[in-house]
């Protein structure tokens, strides 16, 4: 699975779900996080212990 992270047509980040990793930011700017690491962060986004930046 493939998410991008902003606008259709701009140069931008995209999120890639993998079997066992998840790949955030683009070629040269590359975030890792395995599989538990990425769960562990969408729960912590659920229970809204990360809210939205302001």
């Amino acid at each position: 699975m493939i998410v991008s992270l902003c606008e259709p047509g701009k140069c931008c980040p995209v999120v890639k779900i993998k079997e066992n990793r998840v790949e955030i930011g683009e070629k040269g700017n590359l975030c890792i996080l395995k599989k538990g690491e990425w769960n562990e962060l969408v729960e912590k986004i659920k229970n809204g212990e990360l809210p939205k930046i302001k």
